[in-house]
């Protein structure tokens, strides 16, 4: 099985977050479809990304809706 494309391949809700994971455009897309105009990469959204727990696009929208911004 090929890695996931974080440039091309569509991300839902379901994509698992993988240890291949890059904030690319195409993830950019999905945040803000699901998050709104507001959606940033910030630090601390970025490390909560990267720290190696299991999660998925899904997780990934509902934190940075969550978190105080």
């Amino acid at each position: 099985m090929n890695p996931f494309d974080w440039h091309a391949d569509p991300i839902s809700r379901a994509t698992a977050i993988t240890k291949s994971y890059r904030s690319t455009q195409n993830v950019r897309r999905f945040l803000i479809r699901e998050c709104g105009d507001a959606f940033r990469f910030d630090r601390p959204f970025m490390a909560w990304l990267k720290d190696g727990a299991e999660k998925t696009m899904d997780d990934a929208a509902d934190e940075w809706l969550r978190a105080p911004g």
